[in-house]
């Protein structure tokens, strides 16, 4: 009988979970728990489950599913780009299985087995396996072995079964094993697609918005009105620093210190909206306007902490540092989708926006690194910041004088 044919009883019932599984969003952890429970139950004498993806994301390059019989569900390894590819994997089966251009490797665990080809094989027959069946599946159509960058692998899975029976695997083992390899595939495809999508668009959109636009909000003209509390995050000085350093020194100084930031906006509940060279637009958008300007204020003092930290640090390895600034305003946005119909941004509009930019001009002629507006002022009044007023200033493009305030101490260092 074929390896893939449904009608074989097991496989049927198996599969027909895993596609229902699949279509209800079941999350990649539950269900591989539920498929090697019912493996086991099925009678494969199974110890261990490895699967691996590759993932779309800014920081890590694949991930890994290790499903361990009584070991309490399955555990998730995230694996970080990297520049060179590490030995473990270097040394892997999977490996061997994608180099190969083969889609099945099984090797018995016996003293024959070689520990400097495989070293995790010696180190599972130590741990009292018997067995080892490794294979794989492509989300896409199957690319030309020799085309395959082993280093940026295709869309698809790699998984491992192994086995500390004493006969190992038998055929009917692996008859159910191959037949239900699809519809695992399938039901991992789905669920892996919308993960990934949910990865980028936060990544790429912020995690508020990128979540509204996953949830169905993809309309053009498709706006929110929200009373937020805008924040305008900057790097003082950055623009003649960076005609003085290198490109690529440049770029990991501006993306250490938006770590810093984005960490600390989202730490206190707020949102990342767009990233302005070396500056980026945030907001604090709580149900309670109190609520919103502490937090915003909260963030500005754990933040100048951090960056002050981090100076002090840079300074001593001989590294250029930067200061920031902040500039804060409360009041009506418009949030959501703007643009064109081919081509949409996700972001943030208003009097409120332009009213932050233009109190972030007043910085240096101030002398302080942080600037609000009289609306963050009487909603933190009650709170524990120190707020001192800055005076009466006509701003450029805003008609009415602007009462400005900052916290203490603030100086301009």
């Amino acid at each position: 009988m074929p390896d893939h044919d449904f009608s074989y009883p097991p496989a049927a019932e198996l599969s027909a979970w895993l596609v229902a599984r699949g279509l209800d969003g079941t999350a990649r952890e539950d269900l591989l728990t539920g498929y090697c429970d019912r493996l086991v139950g099925f009678g494969v004498p199974l110890l261990r489950l490895h699967v691996a993806q590759r993932a779309l994301h800014p920081r890590f390059g694949g991930i890994g599913f290790d499903w361990l019989r009584d070991g309490g569900g399955v555990s998730l390894e995230r694996y970080v780009h990297s520049a060179e590819p590490p030995l473990q994997w270097l040394q892997s089966p999977l490996y061997h299985l994608l180099a190969s251009g083969e889609m099945e490797y099984r090797v018995r665990l016996d003293d024959s087995v070689d520990p400097s080809r495989f070293p995790m094989l010696a180190e599972l027959r130590d741990k009292g396996a018997t067995d080892y069946f490794a294979t794989g599946l492509f989300f896409e159509k199957a690319p030309d072995p020799s085309e395959i960058d082993l280093n940026n692998t295709p869309q698809g899975m790699l998984t491992s079964y192994t086995t500390d029976a004493p006969q190992g695997f038998s055929e009917s083992d692996l008859r159910l094993i191959r037949c239900t390899l699809p519809p695992l595939g399938l039901a991992l495809k789905s669920t892996a697609n919308r993960r990934m999508a949910q990865d980028l668009l936060q990544a790429y959109l912020g995690r508020d918005a990128g979540q509204r636009v996953l949830s169905g909000e993809i309309e053009l003209g498709s706006v929110e009105e929200l009373n937020a509390v805008i924040c305008l995050f900057d790097l003082s000085g950055f623009t003649s620093l960076a005609e003085q350093i290198p490109g690529p020194e440049m770029i990991a100084m501006l993306n250490a210190y938006h770590g810093l930031a984005v960490a600390a906006i989202q730490e206190r509940g707020g949102n990342v909206l767009k990233f302005m060279g070396d500056g980026l637009l945030a907001m604090f958008d709580q149900p309670d306007p109190e609520q919103a300007a502490c937090a915003a204020l909260d963030m500005v003092i754990e933040l100048s902490d951090r960056v002050a930290a981090t100076n002090r640090a840079r300074e001593r390895d001989g590294l250029p540092v930067a200061r920031c600034t902040f500039a804060l305003h409360a009041g009506k946005i418009y949030y959501g989708n703007i643009g064109a119909e081919n081509r949409l941004d996700f972001t943030v509009i208003g009097p409120a926006v332009n009213l932050t930019a233009r109190i972030a001009d007043m910085h240096r002629a101030l002398g302080r690194r942080v600037i609000l507006t009289q609306p963050v002022f009487d909603a933190a009044r009650k709170g524990s910041h120190d707020l001192v007023s800055l005076g009466r200033y006509v701003l450029r493009g805003v008609s009415q004088p602007q009462e400005l305030y900052t916290i203490w101490p603030d100086t301009w260092v």
